[in-house]
């Protein structure tokens, strides 16, 4: 029987915040993606990189600060740095897991490049917190450089664009090496933004969402299904109020119209739920499940979490 293809997407908690964390985190994670590879689904995984992005960011700024010889870093650069530093932590981590129950299977992390429209309105009105808080004077600096900021009650904090993702650029390659039964690391924080100039790709002082580019992902590669990892066990209505109430299983359709009744936060749920509805759109027969790190192999088997599907 062939195996099922599921894009898994990661959380922040599915890593921590820290170097320290991550370390302890991304075994935890490894042993439940482990079950999943166990239980014979042939996985590609993403992950976010909101934290380690930042903490690189804001290195590379004190860096320059400290020595002014030296050239900032732009955003782009500060992606790949995470996708290369995540990966490596993740992919040790989870070969380790699974020699340790004595599979052998390679598995590999992709640096990621993924294009993004110049002209995308996101890059006329940037909303992405990211790096470390500023006084006054380093924020009238990065203003004077053409960046954006904005203030918040520690001080300032660079924000730049998340723009929608269009091409991811090494997608055969994912396909190949997840055809060859690897597991894959890829796209990692959301992909490195890049504009495409004739033949050239020219990195964007941008990021992407981590959720729009894994519901691109489990499309373009007609995955069977979208597993959505998250801090909480299923999706509620009416979340943090008494009226709470999980959803079990669902339609794409209903989803959308609880999407305009703007039943999902704007920074945590909805993102997810844009995923799971660009994904569904794209591949009618597919499937998302989303839930809580911990309940992976119990939502797989139907056993807790959201369920999506276009029926």
């Amino acid at each position: 029987m062939k195996k099922k293809k599921v894009v898994v997407s990661l959380g922040h908690e599915a890593l921590g915040y820290t170097i320290g964390e991550q370390l302890d985190a991304v075994k935890r994670t490894a042993e439940a993606l482990a079950d999943l590879i166990e239980a014979d689904y042939q996985l590609i995984i993403t992950h976010s990189n909101g934290p380690q992005v930042s903490m690189i960011h804001k290195a590379m700024t004190e860096l320059r600060r400290i020595y002014p010889d030296y050239t900032p870093a732009p955003m782009c650069v500060c992606s790949a740095m995470s996708q290369g530093y995540v990966g490596y932590d993740i992919q040790n981590s989870l070969r380790a897991e699974l020699l340790s129950r004595g599979i052998s299977k390679p598995v590999s992390t992709i640096l990621t490049q993924v294009t993004v429209d110049p002209y995308d309105e996101a890059f006329y009105e940037p909303k992405k917190v990211i790096g470390r808080y500023m006084s006054q004077e380093d924020a009238d600096l990065e203003l004077k450089k053409g960046n954006y900021v904005v203030e918040e009650k520690e001080g300032f904090r660079r924000v730049v664009a998340a723009p929608k993702p269009i091409d991811i650029v090494e997608l055969d390659a994912i396909k190949a090496l997840s055809d060859a039964d690897q597991v894959v690391i890829a796209c990692g924080g959301g992909g490195i933004p890049v504009i495409e100039q004739k033949h050239a790709l020219k990195g964007a002082s941008a990021v992407i969402e981590k959720d729009s580019i894994a519901g691109k992902l489990a499309a373009d590669l007609k995955a069977d299904e979208l597993l959505i990892l998250t801090s909480v066990d299923f999706v509620y209505t009416d979340f943090g109020k008494e009226t709470q109430a999980p959803i079990t299983e669902t339609t794409l359709m209903e989803m959308q119209k609880l999407l305009k009744e703007d039943q999902f936060g704007e920074t945590n749920m909805r993102p997810k739920i844009e995923a799971a509805i660009l994904y569904l759109k794209a591949n009618p027969r597919g499937c998302v499940r989303i839930s809580s790190l911990k309940h992976a192999n119990a939502a797989m088997k139907g056993k807790t979490g959201t369920v999506i599907k276009n029926l």
